[in-house]
């Protein structure tokens, strides 16, 4: 009876142990990551200049599939999420755990208007670069 007792608590530690190994690591997020942001001012995404209230989203779903991963949507605070205004394949970058989310922006060719280079989630380990505009 004893040794039953010891057997099925080994068992259970074993089980216990394999499902924390197993759960570690990256990749164990939501397939779908959103934030909503506001430009303030001209932001270049692409070919498309953006300014307002923004609904930018990562698919790690259509990543999978070889489609556009990251699309950004414009946001109408009484509607919700509008028009695709545009969608590319991202470039994953490592990087530090954000604790909010971060955009990155950069100069462009035309004045008084920035680029958007990169956005990482909060508490995401992953930046999302944006590719050029062709």
């Amino acid at each position: 009876m004893r040794s039953r007792i010891i057997v099925g608590a080994v068992l259970l530690l074993g089980a216990l142990a394999l499902g924390t190994v197993e759960t570690r690591g990256d990749g164990v997020g939501p397939e779908k990551r959103w934030a909503v942001v506001e430009f303030v001012y001209p932001v270049q995404i692409g070919n498309s200049v953006v300014m307002g209230r923004y609904l930018v989203v990562h698919d790690d779903a259509r990543m999978a599939r070889g489609e556009p991963c990251a699309s950004i949507r414009r946001l109408d605070p009484k509607k919700g999420p509008q028009e695709e205004v545009v969608s590319f394949h991202c470039q994953r970058v490592q990087r530090p755990v954000a604790g909010r989310t971060i955009l990155t922006v950069a100069s462009s060719r035309t004045p008084g208007v920035r680029r958007l280079i990169e956005y990482q989630f909060a508490g995401d380990t992953e930046g999302h670069g944006i590719p050029p505009a062709r």
